[in-house]
């Protein structure tokens, strides 16, 4: 059996949205933020297989924090607060290996 992962690497975004007035991911510009990381990537070529996956998530249980991503397998957790912020995880992250540490949560 190969072993190979079917994604390099996993971005989940969380799209969260609440009812209860508690501070949510989907009220600070989650849904832009997914859609440009997934717009950016396919026109990088980098998203399919074997290549990055960018999800849409539930709750990640770290509102106050948010809006948030987790990246995987490192499991590297990161807050912005615009697509330039998701451009620089994307060119730094994901493409260049590195630690966004500006935005690491």
């Amino acid at each position: 059996m190969d072993n190979t992962p079917y994604f390099e690497q996993h971005v989940f975004i969380c799209m969260n949205q609440r009812e209860d007035g508690r501070p949510c991911c989907g009220d600070r510009g989650a849904q832009a933020a997914q859609k440009h990381a997934k717009k950016r990537l396919k026109a990088l070529d980098l998203n399919g297989q074997g290549k990055i996956r960018i999800n849409q998530s539930g709750c990640l249980d770290r509102c106050e924090e948010g809006p948030v991503l987790v990246i995987y397998p490192q499991g590297t957790w990161y807050t912005y607060i615009d697509t330039d912020d998701i451009d620089d995880i994307i060119d730094t992250h994901l493409i260049g290996g590195e630690i966004v540490e500006r935005l690491k949560i």
